[in-house]
């Protein structure tokens, strides 16, 4: 059965390539009828956080993917225990007992060559180990790489296609440190045969950890998994998307602050480094799902747009937008609801009016955020009125001729927005002036902004006692 894991470490907030990691995991699992599982991997006790744990949780449950399996890496340590032992059993792994002070770091230099193995250390014998290790000696137990073999490392990436390296070229790694701790290759490794996972999805970054990884496998006596290696997110300048460099420009939760919807961003993350065959580019979440394959991820790093002053791309902008707007209006009110109330809005009390106003004016919007911003008018009598409706208000005679539409509304039992075009254009004929002296001061007066829907919309969307209120208020 297809089983795929996404391994968070938790020693930060959910960065934007870790959430696309997951997204092109989950949307191949579900492709697939398969399991999508979310490990943590947290056995860097020094590094991990609960406030990184507590992100990761945050940003994945905004996105709206669910999991079908959870494990915790540190829950698991005997394992990772026990796979060290079994390698070393197997003899395919041997105890350094370099001092830390010495080369324990898996790639050093030596002689100004690069490190392979510390000298001595791999050629001990059994017997003299296993005294060592008896009488209380701390140790590293490193992977015993094949030399001088001609053994090459090989497997086929579902996006990279190929990869081989040679054993000479690579270093013996540490499996087990010191301090009975694994290291991330080993402690990954024994957690993905263990799970069964089929399939490992992840950043190119890992395409090099990969050799090692097989070796690992095969130590094991586990099935080697089909890899697929995403490429980067990279910078404006080419840089990599870093934590410590772009801070929140790579954060999750700066998109959900920012009013974006959750498919919206997942939409928007799928485009970075895949396409679907037709080039769409807005898509729904099923129609995502129907057409995710590996065939569409491009090698080709990929570009997140920012500038230090805005840190939202351009793209992702535009994408949400158009959601926004094409969404039934029904899947969008939870989140508008949570907006408003957020900024301290009283919610209207009438559903049904209530969503013939979102409906309304989301044409204009492009984030959530709009609807307490921009949608302030249609919430609240506390608005300020933008210089170019001011223009409107201030056309000659414009004031008194709103104030005297106001009083012809209030004797006007119905209310719709054929009757108050009727009353509006009635007025102007009268008084002999255009209509669209009325249209826009009314649309100034009700909004305080000089665009917005169809001006009679308006009118029912403030509401009756509140748009005759402003129409007279401005005389």
């Amino acid at each position: 059965m297809l089983r795929v894991r996404f391994a968070p470490s938790p020693t930060g907030y959910l960065h934007i390539g870790s959430a696309r990691t997951f997204i092109f995991n989950w949307l191949y699992a579900r492709r697939n009828g398969g399991t999508m599982i979310l490990r943590l991997d947290d056995t860097d006790v020094e590094r991990n956080t609960q406030a990184s744990v507590d992100s990761i949780y945050d940003g994945l449950n905004w996105l709206d993917l669910s999991w079908d399996e959870f494990y915790r890496q540190s829950d698991r340590l005997d394992l990772h225990r026990a796979a060290a032992a079994t390698i070393l059993e197997k003899g395919l792994a041997y105890r350094d007992f370099t001092p830390a002070a010495g080369p324990d770091a898996e790639e050093k230099a030596h002689d100004g060559m690069a490190w392979r193995a510390n000298p001595g250390q791999r050629e001990m014998s059994k017997e003299e180990s296993d005294a060592r290790a008896a009488a209380g000696e701390p140790f590293v137990i490193r992977y015993r790489v094949p030399r001088d073999t001609g053994r090459v490392v090989s497997f086929k990436d579902s996006v990279y296609g190929d990869q081989s390296k040679s054993c000479d070229d690579i270093e013996d790694f540490a499996l087990l440190r010191s301090s009975g701790m694994p290291t991330y290759h080993l402690a990954s490794c024994a957690d993905d045969a263990d799970l069964r996972i089929s399939n490992i999805i992840r950043g190119q970054d890992h395409l090099t950890n990969t050799f090692k990884h097989v070796l690992i496998f095969e130590a094991l006596g586990a099935a080697i998994p089909q890899f697929a290696h995403l490429p980067l997110l990279i910078a404006p300048d080419g840089a990599k998307l870093s934590k410590r460099k772009h801070g929140p420009v790579v954060s999750v939760t700066t998109y959900r602050d920012a009013g974006f919807l959750p498919h919206s961003y997942v939409n928007f993350l799928c485009l970075l480094g895949w396409s679907p065959k037709d080039n769409r580019e807005q898509m729904t979440r099923q129609e995502i799902i129907d057409i995710f394959s590996f065939e569409g991820i491009n090698r080709s790093n990929a570009v997140v747009n920012f500038t230090e002053e805005d840190p939202i791309d351009p793209k992702a902008l535009w994408l949400n937008g158009q959601h926004l707007r094409s969404l039934p209006v029904a899947e969008i009110m939870p989140a508008v609801t949570k907006v408003l109330e957020t900024a301290g809005y009283t919610i209207p009390t009438d559903a049904a009016h209530f969503t013939s106003v979102v409906d309304l004016i989301r044409a204009r919007y492009t984030t959530l955020l709009d609807f307490a911003g921009k949608g302030r008018p249609y919430f609240s009598d506390e608005f300020t009125i933008e210089p170019a409706a001011m223009e409107k208000l201030d056309v000659p005679g414009a004031r008194a001729l709103l104030a005297e539409l106001g009083e012809r509304l209030a004797a006007d039992a119905e209310f719709t927005e054929a009757s108050v075009e009727a009353h509006l254009r009635a007025l102007a004929t009268e008084r002999g002036v255009k209509a669209g002296v009325l249209i826009n001061g009314s649309r100034a007066a009700l909004t305080g902004q000089a665009v917005g829907p169809s001006a009679f919309h308006l009118f029912t969307a403030v509401g009756r006692e509140r748009a005759i209120a402003r129409l007279k208020a401005v005389a």
